[in-house]
């Protein structure tokens, strides 16, 4: 066994980073595929968009599996997508998840800097997850891209899911974006599995979300595409 350690400053072994980096100056009609597109070799656990008074803003978060993952990320600083340079560079764990938190807590409507009186669009927006509106349809988040239907049943094995309604949502080259939107035997019962929210499958921690028939509908037919 070797005696180095990484990211070692005298003080003994420190953790590697959070593997998480900061876009800038993307297109305004830039989506998850295009950010999986730029950065085509790489394994992305997670990207998010981030929305400012509801408007993308240009910036985007994406969460790698590991540190080694984001040094070739930062090789591809100023290369283009469309016409735009991306800026690619180094963040905090703390900037990522304020930035999930907002959109979160917010469907990525409300930006901290605005100090106004909310529009009346936002008077039914929660803080929290429990007190959202909820309809019999779960987002997950954060899944294994390896992930198939009876891992999400076992999952959920506690709960009413009608499975038959589990769809894992794909890119259009047919790799698994992390992501599924699952339908429960009513909305009561959805709320019931969000215990679930955080808990793992395989070694990943799953995030999970009220979603609507809507939505769900919509990753359906993107994935079809």
């Amino acid at each position: 066994m070797s005696s180095y350690q990484p990211y070692s400053y005298g003080g003994g072994y420190q953790p590697p980073p959070f593997p998480v980096v900061r876009l800038r100056g993307l297109p305004f009609n830039c989506t998850d595929i295009d950010i999986f597109k730029f950065f085509a070799g790489l394994d992305i656990v997670d990207v998010l968009l981030v929305n400012k008074n509801g408007r993308f803003s240009g910036e985007a978060f994406v969460l790698f599996a590991g540190s080694m993952q984001v040094e070739f990320a930062l090789q591809r600083d100023r290369q283009n997508m469309g016409r735009r340079y991306v800026e690619v560079f180094r963040c905090k764990r703390q900037d990522y998840y304020h930035a999930v938190a907002t959109e979160v807590n917010y469907e990525g409507i409300y930006d901290n800097d605005f100090h106004g009186s909310p529009p009346p669009s936002r008077a039914k927006r929660y803080n929290d997850k429990d007190q959202m509106e909820y309809t019999e349809i779960l987002k997950m988040r954060g899944l294994p891209f390896s992930v198939k239907k009876p891992e999400i049943v076992e999952f959920f094995g506690d709960f009413k899911i009608v499975e038959d309604r589990i769809h894992i949502a794909c890119r259009p080259d047919g790799k698994a974006t992390g992501e599924a939107y699952v339908e429960f035997a009513s909305a009561e019962e959805a709320k019931r599995a969000m215990r679930k929210d955080k808990m793992t499958i395989g070694s990943r921690y799953v995030e999970l979300f009220p979603s609507t028939p809507d939505e769900a509908r919509r990753a359906e037919s993107r994935s079809r595409q």
